[in-house]
């Protein structure tokens, strides 16, 4: 069986150093952190050091921040949470699946949508900003002057990013800094007017169904991701130029997703024409490389791209990349040198 190397797909294994505490918070993090006795008031210490270092990273209060054991929920909770009977709702065509859902439905309910263009905003009004798109890696401009209140999708490579200055509601994924799966990071403003929009008889602002160990694996993954990301920064940024060049100039007949001067060094998204996407993927994955293609929502299933369509570019012969942190210069030579082979292949 041939090795294979996932540094090439958005999902990546947990990081090592999260991965070596995983038992340890397991053993130490079970208890119920509103109960008296000892292990629950450990449980709380060590969850109130975990919220401190996302609060740390993110830029937020800790008393901001809640924890939730299904990402996702977080696009609900911070869109319909702000949205009152006389808001518009802000939307990109490049949104997440998620945002297409709440739009679809406020649309059957005949409720105000608008896309892309918010110069008329209202402080009713709430607007959907996704920082990093995370098929292309496109970086969104931060939108300080919209007059309304922001939810922010930092579900992609957002530790990098920084929120708005008028930030009401915002979701991170564990997932994206190399942590544990089923853990989301939300946060609400203080003092922003919010509610839970789901059904609720407590005074909980969130379901608190969430495990405390994988909030605990979670913050040391982030703290380590970000270390590993600052140190090969400037390595990163070398080889996805390397990947473009040869893409460009040996391979050639290919659209690169991109904003010049506006990208996140760790996505990059490519159209090779007259390649099929599924069966490049399935070829590099017999030898030992595995990369995504389709939509970053449902990548499984080899759906087109929504986003490269909205962009209008090619939503054939695509493959996506994401270089992690860990990659090495000989698993990008040897990811370009099969790909020119194959492409090659296909072409004749």
């Amino acid at each position: 069986m041939v090795p294979i190397t996932t540094r090439f797909t958005s999902e990546a294994p947990l990081h090592p150093k999260a991965s070596e505490l995983l038992a340890t918070v397991f053993e130490r993090g079970w208890a119920d952190p509103s109960k008296i006795h000892e292990p629950s008031r450990e449980a709380g210490r060590l969850l109130q050091e975990a919220k401190e270092t996302f609060a740390g990273a993110f830029g937020v209060r800790t008393d901001e921040i809640y924890f939730l054991g299904e990402p996702s929920l977080g696009f609900h909770l911070g869109i319909n949470g702000l949205l009152t009977p006389q808001s518009r709702l802000f939307y990109s065509a490049t949104d997440r699946a998620p945002v297409h859902a709440i739009v679809d439905h406020r649309k059957n309910m005949n409720l105000g949508v608008l896309q892309d263009s918010a110069e008329s905003s209202q402080s009713a009004d709430v607007l959907v900003h996704q920082s990093v798109n995370p098929e292309t890696g496109i970086v969104k401009v931060i939108p300080n002057d919209f007059g309304g209140k922001v939810f922010v999708d930092n579900t992609a490579f957002g530790v990098h990013s920084h929120l708005p200055t008028n930030w009401a509601t915002a979701i991170w994924q564990s997932r994206s800094w190399h942590g544990p799966s089923g853990l989301g990071v939300f946060a609400v403003r203080s003092q922003t007017e919010w509610r839970n929009p789901l059904p609720h008889n407590d005074s909980k602002k969130v379901p608190q169904a969430f495990s405390i160990p994988l909030a605990l694996a979670s913050a040391v993954a982030l703290e380590n991701f970000s270390k590993d990301s600052a140190e090969v920064s400037a390595q990163v940024v070398h080889f996805r130029k390397m990947v473009i060049d040869f893409l460009l100039h040996e391979i050639g007949n290919v659209t690169i997703a991109q904003d010049e001067g506006n990208n996140i060094a760790y996505l990059l998204s490519a159209s090779l024409a007259g390649v099929d996407s599924e069966r490049l993927v399935n070829e590099l994955s017999e030898r030992g490389v595995a990369v995504d293609s389709g939509s970053a929502c449902m990548s499984a299933n080899m759906a087109p791209s929504h986003v490269l369509a909205a962009m209008g570019l090619p939503t054939t012969g695509n493959i996506r990349l994401t270089l992690h942190p860990q990659i090495m210069e000989d698993e990008i030579d040897y990811l370009l040198n099969n790909l020119k082979e194959l492409v090659i292949r296909q072409r004749s």
